[in-house]
This record gives C-alpha cells, structure tokens and sequence, in this order.
C-alpha cells in the first residue's frame, strides 16, 4: 500500500514538472518570459508576418510580432503589424524595421536596422518600415525579361543572320561574281601580306632613322637650352617689348598718316579751296604757253642766230668788244 503511494507521487510530480517544463518552454518560444514595450509598423504586403514572427535587432533577438491588423489609409489597404520587445531595449529613432529572411530557406523576420542617432524611441512609437524585396520575384521579373529579350530580339536577329549567311552562301555558289570577289580577295590578301613582310624588312632602317631623328631633336634641344639662358631669355622679353612699342608707335603713324590723307583728300575735294584756285591758274597758264609756242620757239631760233653770228665776228675781230672795225684782210689785198 505504501509502495502505491510512493509511486502515485513519484507519478503525480512527474506530471507537474512536465507541465511546468511545458509552460515554461512556450512562455520562452512565445517570448512572453518578462515585462515588454510594444511598437508598431505599416506594410503594404506582409507575407510570411504572422503571430509569433521573430522580432531581431541587428541580429539578435529581442521579441516577437503580436498582431497583424490591416487598415484602409487613402484609399488603399495597409497592415499594421504590432510587436513586443523586451521591456527597456533602447530603439533609436532613426532606426527602420524591415521585413526580412536571414537565409534562403529562414523563417522571415522583423529586422530592426539601428540608426545612428542618440534619441529613443518612446514605447508604442511607430517604427518607420522598410517594405520587403521578395527575391523570388525579382527573379521572376529579370526570366521575364530575358524571355522578352529572346523572343523579340534573339529570335529575330539569329533568322536575320541566318538569311544573311543563306544569301551569301547562294552568291558564292552560283554565277561567277562571287568566286571573282573570293579571287580579288584572296589577292588584295597575298598584297597585304607581301606589303607587310616588305615593312617587316624596313623596320630596322626606320628605326635607325627614328633614332638618328631623335638624336638631333635631343641635341637641338639641349642648344636651345643652351640658348635660352635667364639672361637671353630677358634679352628676347625686351625685344618682345621693344617691338610691342614699335607696333604702337606704328599705329600712331597710321592714324597720322590717315589724318594726313584726309586732309589731302578734302583739299583736293574742295572746289573752293586754294588747290583748285592754283591748279585753275596753272591750266590758263599751260593754255597761253600752248597758243604762244610757235612765236616763242621763232624768237628763240632768231636770238639763236644773231648770237652765233655774233659769237663769230668775235672769234674773227675780237676788238669789236672795245669798238674797233675789223682787221684788213691782207691776202685780199695782194
């Protein structure tokens, strides 16, 4: 009797620790095993958020989602997901909480992204959201894509090709054209190639003369240095300057001599002026001389004459200067 006692409690605590043991472990899985501060979210797709979802800051975990309630705002349904973290856990309020799977094949989380400022979050704020990049689909839509690329790029670029290749195929094959072009071709090739063994034999006299040419460009390079010494280099400043002087003093001369052919030009222009009254009594002038030519030229041949014969008796009488007559011509006389 006493031994069935003993194994009705052994029994009985049994039970009680397992239960204990029970309640314990789905206090822990649902993480209501202390005090907690509530916050919220808003999504506009929420799969895989249910009751229970983990809720991880940084990576570590530090509650769960509670509820998932969906509320019309504008027009268009939003969800707001409720969940508790443990109660004190510093927030801040830059912080954003996206709806995230760690691994491929992970349960989806509540990933809280810790900001960088020092203020918190007071307990029931909400949370600013991030909405979730479902990669399944993005792959969807990049297949798709290449989908579209293939049927309406691929497709009729490789038949494009392949009735290019057909045609060309065809000319070859039939009619004489074609073998002629590959004939030509094969040519215009053997050229290439005799053309590029010929440059392939010059190659080392070019580069001879390259070097030569680099050469004289070193050592003409090295006398202009020479040359250019700091004190050849003021010298050719000054005669830089010297001739930016000069051009000055040239333009001066120019607008000087341009004053002065304006000044020609309005004297010759002026039918008013002095020029015009000379150049009037030069033409009446020229005029009489012209009419009285004849008359002057018959005075001049006259005054011609009596100045020879006058120069003549004085070469045969010379004393006709004091007033004499004229020596006895004694040849006469015998």
């Amino acid at each position: 009797m006493r031994t069935s006692k003993i194994n009705y409690f052994i029994v009985g605590m049994f039970v009680i620790v397992m239960i204990v043991g029970l309640v314990v472990s789905v206090a822990l899985l649902t993480g209501r095993t202390g005090a907690t501060d509530g916050y919220h979210a808003y999504y506009s797709n929420v799969t895989g958020v249910k009751f229970g979802t983990q809720v991880v800051y940084e990576g570590y975990p530090i509650g769960q989602v509670i509820e998932v309630t969906p509320e019309e705002q504008n027009g268009r349904m939003r969800f707001r997901v409720d969940f508790d973290v443990i109660e004190g856990w510093r927030i801040p309020d830059d912080s954003i909480v996206a709806i995230a799977a760690p691994g491929l094949l992970a349960a989806v989380t509540l990933a809280v992204e810790a900001g960088q400022s020092t203020a918190a979050l007071e307990p029931g704020a909400e949370v600013p959201a991030q909405e979730r990049s479902d990669m399944f689909a993005a792959v969807a839509d990049v297949a798709g894509d290449f989908g579209d690329l293939s049927n309406n790029y691929l497709k009729p670029l490789l038949r494009n090709v392949d009735s290019t290749v057909t045609q060309i195929s065809e000319f070859l094959a039939v009619g004489g054209e074609g073998r002629l072009i590959a004939a030509d071709a094969r040519d215009t090739m053997a050229m290439a190639r005799t053309i590029m063994a010929d440059l392939q034999g010059r190659i080392p006299t070019i580069a001879g003369r390259l070097e030569s040419i680099l050469t004289d460009v070193n050592v003409t390079s090295r006398r202009l240095n020479e040359i250019l010494t700091p004190e050849n280099q003021q010298k050719i400043l000054g005669m830089i300057d010297n001739l930016n002087a000069a051009t000055q003093k040239f333009d001066t001369v120019l607008i000087t001599m341009n004053s002065i052919l304006k000044d020609i030009d309005d004297l010759v222009l002026d039918s008013e002026g002095d020029l015009a009254v000379t150049m009037k009594e030069s033409r009446y002038i020229v005029e009489s001389i012209a009419r009285n030519i004849d008359a002057i030229n018959q005075n001049m041949d006259g005054a011609a004459r009596n100045l020879y014969e006058f120069s003549r008796q004085i070469r045969q009488n010379p004393g006709l200067l004091l007033g004499g007559t004229s020596p006895e011509d004694k040849g006469a006389s015998q």
